[in-house]
């Protein structure tokens, strides 16, 4: 099949098939009265957010949903309906779009989607992905949430500055084949290079929150770095944000990976970006419960006084100031 005979139609159709999903399924006319709306987008770039030399396109739907999912958990809104908009470019025929389409059709089933929309348009400048997803927060949820304190806990959903690594390593394996044609050995980091190529978020999370009665404070997708997150967090809540270094989780063999690439984890945690970790501020009489219902979380640091700022915590004590 290609698209040339099955025309744009056509091709959304023959999409979906195999899915759980329906084409031009029409949106819910409103929500519940006990619901809150809540809406966020992505747009994913060839060139700039990915690249297909080295990117299976199944995890590159896989990881666009994943993102999307992540943003409304951040929100601390369940999954509902997303709109997917695919740029394609002449280099890119049916076969390939299906395989990014079966991977962003098995992540919206993961995470709950009851609708999931398509639309193709022709690109110039290679693949592009634009999402528009839309979910919905409990009223009496949102209004049970307190306000941030000094004290109140940073807490992390997994380990931090692999997928930046995964990335250098992915580059520098693709340097080495445009050089020489040798294949790169990526078995022994494959649990770093999964990190960048298909991140996972639990779709259960706001289900662990709800049953133990835990409502974050504040709440972050850590896409940019956590030096960006914490900024995020210094500039919402007015408060200041430590956290301290020998906490942050890594993926094992990360500062074997970055002595041989010549990155500090530390730092690619703090400014890689990429890992599409949830940052939660759980209120601190709140922990005892939150390490119950939410064990994979690391707690990482806390807030503090608004003069403190966004510090990174060393080991012997010293407190450096977290800069943009």
């Amino acid at each position: 099949m290609n698209f040339s005979d099955l025309g744009r139609v056509g091709s959304i159709e023959a999409l979906y098939e195999g899915t759980s999903f329906k084409p031009f399924a029409p949106l819910a006319d409103k929500a519940p009265k006990d619901r809150i709306p809540v809406t966020c987008g992505k747009l994913l770039l060839e060139g700039t957010d990915f690249n297909l030399v080295y990117f299976p396109l199944k995890h590159l739907g896989y990881k666009a949903v994943t993102i999307a999912a992540g943003q409304l958990y951040a929100a601390l809104a369940h999954p509902e309906s997303l709109d997917v908009t695919l740029g394609v470019s002449a280099k890119l025929d049916f076969p390939q779009i299906k395989e990014l389409w079966d991977g962003m059709a098995a992540a919206a089933k993961e995470h709950g989607f009851q609708r999931l929309g398509l639309d193709l348009v022709p690109s110039q400048n290679g693949l592009a992905i634009s999402m528009a997803a839309g979910g919905w927060k409990e009223k009496l949820q949102a209004a049970r949430r307190l306000e941030p304190k000094s004290k109140d806990l940073l807490c992390i959903s997994g380990p931090l500055g692999a997928a930046y690594l995964g990335l250098s390593l992915l580059e520098e394996g693709a340097r080495k084949y445009d050089k020489d044609r040798t294949q790169p050995d990526l078995e022994r980091y494959k649990m770093i290079v999964g990190a960048y190529l298909k991140p996972e978020i639990s779709s259960a999370v706001l289900d662990h929150l709800k049953e133990g009665e835990i409502v974050p404070s504040a709440s972050y997708l850590v896409d940019r770095g956590l030096g960006d997150a914490l900024k995020q967090v210094v500039r919402d809540t007015g408060l200041g944000a430590k956290v301290y270094a020998d906490k942050i989780p890594f993926e094992g063999n990360t500062f074997e990976l970055g002595k041989k690439l010549d990155i500090d984890p530390v730092s690619a945690a703090l400014n890689g970006g990429e890992d599409f970790r949830l940052l939660f501020v759980v209120p601190i009489l709140k922990m005892d419960d939150f390490r119950h219902n939410l064990p994979t979380f690391d707690i990482i640091g806390h807030l503090a006084l608004p003069e403190v700022g966004a510090v990174m915590v060393l080991p012997e004590g010293v407190e450096l100031p977290v800069k943009d």
